[in-house]
This record gives structure tokens, sequence and C-alpha cells, in this order.
């Protein structure tokens, strides 16, 4: 299939640009996932403190990559004035998002990588946060032990973040991965509580560290391993979501680190973006800087975790 420029979109938003963006297609990966409810609580919250009466329909594909591509499709379908895709993998969306890009409507994408026919994609730097909470948990165990590595591999985030693990692994020689598990998005919760019961079975008090490769499943593995009376391990999570932050705070839990995304932000500034882009008529380059915008993720530990709170 031909690919469309952006300068292709550009001029078909010049054609079709509305006066007032007021239909907005909001596609989760998975609604699910307190990382796209918090993009949506910082959206909803600029569109109450600027006034904007926009109509938003949301559109949850349960994670799933196909569900992704039918929901943008359905979007376009409808002529909606933007769409706006949430920590999806688009992989399997080209011809949908292409479809968009003819019939003139932009897609804005939050922590998905970005798409060609895609306006942005605003995230964070995975790399650079596995590369600060990664080696953090190595010498929280004083770099050696073992430990179990859970992964996600259906996010682009997730692979940048494990794969930065592995470089971080592949230098402590005394490090030893006891198992490594690919977590079902659909049912991530579930998926990591019922390996993690399976792991503390077969491992027991061998288990000296886990990586998860964000929030949820830390504390999936967290609530195993308490059950089980294993509170000498260690755990890391990225995201730095309001419950992390006070797992990593709490006397004696094993959460020792996360890292704060910006959810919030990201949804205010695609907000602001749909505003100067689709309502005003802006230049798609004279607004966003680059194909991808990072914003910045701090590390959160003991010793800083008040500061989140």
């Amino acid at each position: 299939m031909k690919k469309l420029s952006l300068k292709v979109l550009a001029t078909a938003l010049t054609i079709c640009t509305p006066a007032f963006a007021e239909d907005i297609a909001w596609v989760y990966s998975n609604a699910a996932a307190q990382s796209e409810q918090r993009v949506k609580a910082g959206f909803e919250a600029w569109l109450k403190e600027t006034g904007k009466g926009w109509d938003v329909s949301y559109l949850d594909s349960k994670g799933s990559g196909e569900a992704i591509a039918s929901n943008i499709q359905d979007a376009t379908a409808r002529g909606v004035d933007a769409i706006i895709v949430t920590m999806a993998d688009l992989r399997a969306s080209t011809a949908a998002i292409a479809q968009a890009v003819e019939a003139g409507i932009p897609i804005f994408s939050v922590d998905s990588g970005f798409i060609e026919g895609a306006m942005v994609d605003i995230t964070t730097n995975n790399w650079a946060m596995s590369a600060t909470v990664s080696p953090f948990l190595l010498d929280q165990l004083g770099g050696e032990g073992n430990i179990i590595f859970l992964r996600m591999s259906s996010h682009h985030g997730t692979r940048k973040r494990s794969a930065v693990m592995e470089d971080v692994v592949s230098e402590y020689g005394d490090i030893k991965v006891l198992a490594e598990h690919d977590i079902d998005i659909t049912a991530f919760f579930e998926d990591t509580t019922n390996q993690m019961q399976d792991y503390v079975a077969r491992f027991g008090e061998d288990i000296d560290g886990v990586w998860a490769p964000w929030d949820e499943p830390a504390q999936a593995a967290i609530n195993v391993l308490a059950a089980a009376g294993l509170s000498d391990v260690k755990v890391i999570g990225i995201d730095g979501h309001p419950q992390a932050v006070a797992e990593v705070c709490k006397e004696g839990s094993m959460m020792a680190a996360t890292v704060s995304q910006p959810f919030e932000v990201m949804g205010e500034q695609v907000g602001e973006w749909i505003t100067s882009i689709v309502v005003d008529g802006e230049s798609r380059e004279s607004v966003i800087p680059s194909d991808t915008v990072y914003l910045d993720a701090p590390l959160i530990t003991k010793e800083n975790c008040k500061d989140y709170l």
C-alpha cells in the first residue's frame, strides 16, 4: 500500500478542517490499564479547565491489535474530527491509519511508538527509564542473586525496557535469571498472578528480585510473594502510579522503585495540539517539534518517594 506523507495529511486537513473540533474518537489499547486512564483523566481535566464542549467517544480494544485497527476504521467511517490512540501496538493498524489520512482525520498517539501517518507520538524515553531502574534493582541486590524477568512484547515501550534490561543483566555476572515470562496484555494482572504463583511454587526462597515492565504486574508479583511469606524480595515497576508510589514508601515493602511517567500531562498536551492544528488550522510543523515528543520521567525510590505522594 502506498504510504501517505505528513504533507499529504496537512493538505487534507486544510480542506477538511472544521470550525470547531467537536467529535473526538479515543481508541484505547486496553482501558483496564491505569496508564491509559491517567492520560484520559489529564485530557478530561484539560477539557473542563478550557471549557471545551467536545464530544469524546471511548473505544476499548481490550489489548487486541486487530481491534485497535477496527476501532480506528470505525472512527474514520464516522467522520470524526480527530483520533487519539493510547498505549497501542499500531503495527497492525497501518492500513487503518492510511484510511484516516485519506479522510483528512489526524491521529495523535500516546505512548504507542510513532507510525507513518500519525501526527505525533507523545511518550517518555523507555530506554532511558529502564537504564535507570534496571541497574538500580540489581544494585539493590548487591550485584548477585536470582531474579524473575517479566516482559511484555506487544507494546513498544515494554519491549524497549526489556531490551535494555537484557543488556544490563549481561554486565552483572553474578545475577541469574531464574525464569522469563511474556505477559498477556489482554489479562495482564491475572496472567502475572498465575505465573508468579507457579514461580513461587518452583523457586520459593531462591527468588531475590522481580523485574516488572510496569507497575501493575509489579504489584501482582508482590501480592503473590507476600501471600507465600516471601518478604525479602526486591521488586521494581515503571509508571509511577499513585498506588505504586505509596507501595515504594510503605515501610517494609518489597517495592524498591518505580519511574514516574507524566501521563496526565500527555493528555493535556494532546488537547493543546488538537486545538492548534484541527481547530485553529495551524500547520503541524509549526506546532509539533518532532515525530516523537519525549517527557521527563524521574526515578522514584524509598529515598525520594514522599516527594511524589
